[in-house]
């Protein structure tokens, strides 16, 4: 069986632990009306097949200090491509102001989503960060106001 045909059983378990990943493993049954062992063979199943890759926390960073959040498009300069790829990414989702790196194809090579304490945070990240790389071309930022998370991604490769 293909990973985009699950069986009904399995795209409800994605999508309750998508909305819960603490659900306990009772309440997933309860609620998917079988057996206790089904669903932890399910789940299991689900993670061995690489379909679950992780449970993940939801966390309020302006609780944390960081109320200020940001996206920035990033440009890589032509030329060693592969490398500056590679290097970029490796090297900037590890920064501790970052939440989310996404690889792109179109304008930008990337989006880098951060959260900070305030605009001077946004700025020295953007300068210092990223703009002060030889590999990166153009910044382009753009403040979030608000979102809505529906699900959580995997990461890429």
């Amino acid at each position: 069986m293909a990973d985009n045909d699950l069986h009904p059983l399995d795209a409800r378990i994605i999508e309750l632990l998508s909305a819960d990943a603490r659900m306990t493993n009772a309440a997933l049954a309860e609620t998917l009306g079988v057996a206790a062992s089904t669903a932890h063979a399910r789940v299991r199943a689900l993670v061995d097949r690489g379909l679950i890759t992780g449970f993940h926390a939801a966390v309020d960073q302006s609780r944390l200090g960081r109320g200020l959040q940001a996206i920035v498009g990033v440009t890589l300069r032509p030329g060693q491509r592969q490398e500056s790829i590679r290097a970029f990414a490796h090297e900037v989702r590890r920064h501790p102001d970052v939440i989310q790196l996404f690889f792109l194809g179109g304008a930008d090579d990337f989006l880098v989503h951060i959260a900070v304490d305030d605009s001077s945070a946004v700025r020295r990240f953007v300068v210092d960060h990223l703009s002060a790389r030889h590999s990166v071309a153009s910044t382009r930022t753009s403040i979030i106001f608000e979102y809505h998370r529906n699900a959580v991604a995997a990461d890429f490769d």
